[in-house]
């Protein structure tokens, strides 16, 4: 790919992250660029919001349908930081937690498809690239600010994730 072309489509995905809207939007966008430069794909998934210790950004439960992002660290980053780092990190935590879900366990392997995949998409100096080559702790030390180590029993399950793929049942 020549150094033009490279960085266009560099500023195309940087904006895509930038205007996402929700998290259907982002987790669209997760897959698909997981599809292509990973040949991966895995439909089915429901995304849970649950308040964590701010020392865990999100997980995949082991050979079910589930990713838990914790809310607690979404809405620090959203009162503390701006829009992209918030949608940086909802990108780059959906984009790790996806290829959990695609049966990548080693946790090494799966940081460095991820810094693979945002480091070719928006650039080793964008945000959610740094974001895995570092960890966003290290980035935003607004998240130590928050000593809670509990986890809240309530939940909200995100309605209609990962819709593309669902069939309609009439």
């Amino acid at each position: 790919m020549k150094e033009d072309q490279k960085q266009q489509q560099q500023q195309y995905y940087r904006d895509r992250i930038l205007h996402l809207t929700d998290f259907n939007e982002a987790f669209e966008l997760v897959k698909s660029t997981i599809e292509a430069k990973f040949k991966m794909h895995r439909a089915g998934l429901s995304l849970i919001l649950q308040g964590m210790p701010t020392k865990l950004g999100a997980y995949h439960v082991l050979g079910s349908n589930l990713i838990i992002v914790n809310k607690r660290v979404l809405d620090i980053i959203r009162i503390y930081k701006s829009n992209e780092e918030y949608n940086s990190f909802l990108f780059m935590v959906l984009a790790h937690e996806y290829l959990h879900s695609l049966g990548v366990i080693d946790e090494i392997q799966v940081r460095n498809m991820t810094y693979n995949l945002l480091s070719f998409l928006v650039g080793e100096d964008h945000i959610a690239t740094k974001m895995t080559r570092y960890q966003p702790w290290d980035l935003f030390p607004e998240l130590g600010l928050f000593h809670d180590n509990s986890f809240e029993w309530k939940f909200e399950i995100i309605k209609n994730f990962d819709k593309t793929t669902q069939s309609y049942i009439g």
